[in-house]
This record gives structure tokens, sequence and C-alpha cells, in this order.
């Protein structure tokens, strides 16, 4: 890995494949040149794991006032109220593009010419269209076979992002980005990516966590990246935990979507008990906060593992057409959904801070943007309100097109000359098991100290752990080659320690942060938490 690597020109740099980069991606093409920097295969993104859907108002039963008032119940005061009016206002025109891209979400059996909407935790309303249980699959096929279609769009795979280039002055002040080191990772080489814009669409952080419903990707490339870059974060400390997730030794933690719940899905204990009635008038329909919280107390009281969701008094037949993927996932572990109820339990699932962004998705760096669950928008508050996170990407993704649409022509791709990566540690490691054996011990000490409940001891023995760890990293990290493994590790560190901080610094329980030392929400804490390097 020499000093002679490529350098890569693009209009815009995209690094991520989900929903946010492609339907971005789609539209800035009709500008300009566009490179896709994706970790996997293409197709490899949260967007593709996403079952339940994508919340609207299409039924004139609904109103924008119904959903507005919904996601800030779910956000317990901390929405940017500007932000949730916006993005639920400009929802239905949102969908009906993807439909006009070739999204086939399900048709209502009875009326055909209507969707067939549901409803999840938190919703008053039926209101997530959906692809029966496998909606972001379908977003995701409808997205790339558009892409296919155009010529200047270039996919690069098994590519991964290292850290963002930036223009600084005399003084070292940042002027703006230029881009992106990436690793890619099958040759074994560094390039330099220069764009006029650089957009980040990594999506979220579920690895930093042992249990997540996350794919192996989610290890919060884009949050670290900006972080080392000096841009603002915000709200680290709101990791929402999905309350039903497959337990199973086996399973590798199988999300079982919301929308189970919103069918008539029933919580019990393993004796066949309810108990959701004791924590919230939704009962098992309450917000995904208040379901995880109780199901982690019931856990901890009974001493069992888990906790039941029972669907059976649903029909066989519309069990296997609502939910075809979960019904055989179920059925593959051993588990017939239509006769017995489903064993659940927690699992860390979506982040609601990130990045931080204005209304158009800019970062506080000049030409780096960001959407998906990278960013922090302000939709989701303390809590995000199910199936509002693939649409808050859709939303932003087409803010940052016609924020960056009106002044392009006028925009100049940067001169500035980029430095060729610099390997340092040269030498391959030898000692992969480090690289192991923190990855494991990072994440075992999120779930153990900074889980659905938390208190001052538990996270500053996390951020005395975590701070060790980076230490060592920090050191392995310059004396040998730069390894995907390696950088993936990177930016769990970064990003687990921004939520201890982030989490020690809130001195109440608001959403989802809950800490057994400030058991009550304070005004005084309606605000932000934002962290910056310094």
């Amino acid at each position: 890995m020499g000093l002679a690597a490529m350098e890569i020109k693009a209009d815009f740099l995209i690094i991520g494949s989900g929903i946010a980069g492609l339907s971005l991606a789609i539209k800035v093409a009709s500008l300009g040149s566009v490179a896709i920097v994706t970790k996997k295969e293409k197709s490899e993104s949260n967007t593709n794991y996403a079952q339940g859907g994508i919340a609207a108002v299409m039924d004139k039963t609904d109103s924008f006032e119904e959903h507005i008032k919904d996601t800030l119940a779910s956000g317990a005061g901390l929405c940017h109220k500007d932000v949730v009016e916006f993005v639920v206002r400009e929802a239905p025109q949102r969908i009906r593009e993807l439909i006009e891209w070739g999204v086939n979400f399900t048709r209502s059996e009875t009326s055909p010419n209507l969707f067939d909407l549901g409803q999840e935790g938190g919703h008053h309303k039926r209101r997530v269209l959906h692809a029966q249980d496998l909606t972001g699959r379908e977003i995701e096929r409808a997205l790339h076979e558009r892409i296919a279609a155009l010529k200047n769009v270039t996919i690069y795979e098994n590519h991964i992002g290292i850290d963002l280039i930036l223009h600084k002055d005399a003084q070292g002040q940042t002027l703006g980005c230029l881009g992106a080191y990436v690793l890619d990772i099958e040759n074994d080489e560094i390039h330099a990516y220069r764009a006029r814009y650089t957009i980040l669409s990594t999506g979220g952080a579920g690895k930093v966590y042992l249990i997540t419903t996350n794919p192996d990707i989610a290890t919060g490339d884009g949050i670290a990246m900006a972080y080392r870059a000096g841009a603002e974060i915000a709200n680290m400390e709101f990791i929402q935990f999905h309350p039903t997730c497959l337990f199973h030794p086996e399973a590798k933690a199988f999300l079982i979507s919301e929308a189970v719940r919103g069918e008539g899905g029933i919580l019990r204990l393993k004796n066949g008990s309810t108990f959701m009635d004791k924590y919230h008038p939704m009962k098992s329909l309450a917000p995904r906060d208040v379901v995880a919280k109780a199901i982690d107390n019931e856990i901890k009281k009974s001493g069992d593992e888990y906790v039941l969701l029972d669907i059976t008094h649903h029909s066989r037949s519309f069990l296997q057409d609502r939910f075809p993927n979960i019904y055989d996932k179920c059925l593959e572990y051993g588990f017939d959904m239509a006769i017995e109820p489903i064993p659940v339990a927690p699992a860390a699932h979506y982040i609601c801070g990130g990045v931080r962004v204005d209304h158009f998705g800019k970062t506080t760096i000049d030409n780096l943007f960001a959407c998906g669950e990278v960013s922090c928008t302000g939709l989701h508050g303390a809590n995000r309100l199910a199936s509002n996170s693939l649409l808050e990407a859709l939303i932003y993704s087409h803010r940052i097109f016609t924020k960056i649409a009106g002044s392009f022509s006028a925009t100049q791709m940067s001169t500035v000359p980029i430095r060729p990566w610099d390997p340092l540690g040269s030498s391959e490691s030898d000692d992969t098991i480090v690289v192991t054996n923190n990855w494991e011990e990072i994440r075992r000490c999120m779930w153990n100290y900074v889980g659905i409940v938390r208190s001052d001891k538990r996270l500053e023995r996390a951020l005395r752990r975590i701070e060790m760890i980076q230490k060592e990293i920090h050191e392995y990290y310059w004396n040998y080659k730069v390894t995907k493994d390696l950088v993936e590790l990177r930016n769990i560190t970064t990003v687990a320690k921004l939520i201890v901080k982030s989490a020690r610094s809130r001195k109440e329980s608001r959403g989802l942060h809950y800490t057994i030392d400030y058991p009550d929400a304070i005004d005084a804490y309606l605000k932000d938490t934002i962290l910056t390097r310094s």
C-alpha cells in the first residue's frame, strides 16, 4: 500500500447504499457524476432489513395533525416541532415518488386502489405503508434497478470510508470537506476520493452493542468520521432498543416487526399472564421505549430470559400473507406463530442521535451533508416513532438535493492538493486476536452498563474501560496496516464513547435514556446534547 494511490473524482461522493444514499444518488445524478461507496455488496444496508414500513398520512380517516401529534408524543419533548411538521407534510409526495420508481407497496385486498396500511406502536391510526414484511428489501430492489439505468453513477462495493478529507487554512481552521480516504477492501488499497459534495448515509451503529437487530455493517462509521473531522454530534444517549427480537441462540437477533403488535399481538409472561397494562394505556401498542423498559423490568423480576408475543388469535393464512418472512423464520427455529406465542427479548435497534444537520441535511462542516440514521435532524427527539426512519431518510435526501441544485452550477471542484494516504504502519498485524477481543469487550461493556437501564456508576465504569481500549486501539491503528476490521473497531469505540459521554451529561430520564439515579424528566434538560471534538 504505497503513496501512489489514485485520486478518484466525482461531483458527489455518497458513503452508504441504503434508502437515503440511493434515493439521493438518483436525484443528484441529474446534476453531475456520483460515486457511491459501500462496505459490502450494494444491497447490504439497514434499509434492506427494515420489515415494518414507512409512516405517512395516506388515508382520509387520518390527518397530518395526528401523525405530528404521535411523533411529538413519542419524542418526549425533544422533537423539533418545525422538523416534525415538514417531514409529516412532505411524506405523501415522497411516497408517490417511490411508487413512480417502481416500489410495490402491499395493496388492500378489498380495495386494490388503496394501500394496506399497518399500525405500529405509538401510532393512533393505521398509516404504515409496507411491502408485506419485507418493505426495506422491496425499496432497495426498486432503487437499485433505477440506479442501474444511470450511466454517471458508479458503485464501489467492498469499500469503506476511513476519514474525511478536510480543507484547512494556515491557522488550522476547517474551511470545508474535500472528500474522503477510502479503503478498497479486496485490493488492500487506500484511495482519495475528491468531490464537490460529500454525503454521509452510512446508517446506524447497532453493532456497538452485544445484542442488536442490525446487520454486521452497522458500526457507526459516518458518525465516527464526522466526529473526528470536527462536526457536531447530537443526542447520542438515545439508543432505541427494539422490544421484540426473536429469542433463540441461533437466530442472531432476528427482528419481530412492531407490525405484529400492530395487528393485535399481545405481550405475555411465560406463565401466560399479560403485563403491559401496568405500564401504559396503549398496553402492547405502547411506544417502543415503554415496551422495552417494561420487558426488561419483567425479565429481571422473573429471572426469565424472554417474554412471549402472542398473535395466535389470527388465522394461519392471515399470518402467512401479512408476515411471510417472519412466519417462515419462526418456523425455521421451531416456532409456529399460528399456534404458539413467539419468545422475544429487547435488542439494540436504532440510534436517534447522530451527525447534527440543519433542515437541508447540511452538517456544521461546509460541503458535508448527512441523511438517514447517521444524522440527527430533530425529528425523533428522545425516542423515534415506529416507521418514521425510512420516511426521514427520504425527506432529507430530497431536501439535500434541492439545497445543492440551487447553487450547483456556480460551485467548482476544489483544486486544493490532497495528500495521498500515508500508510505509516506498513506491516501486517500478526495479532488479530487484539481486534477481536477489543471488539467483544466494547460490545459487552455497552450492553451491560449502557443499556436500557443506566446509572452513574455503570456509565463511569463503561467510560473507564472504553478509554483504556481506545488508547490501545490508537497505538495499534498507527503501527499496522489499515484493515476493514481495524477501521470498524476504531469507529465503534469512538461511537461507544460518544454514547457514554452523552448519557453521563443528561442527569434525568427521558425517552430512551433511563437512569436509576435520576428517574424523572427535568425541564432543564429539554435541549439537545451536543458533542464536538475538542
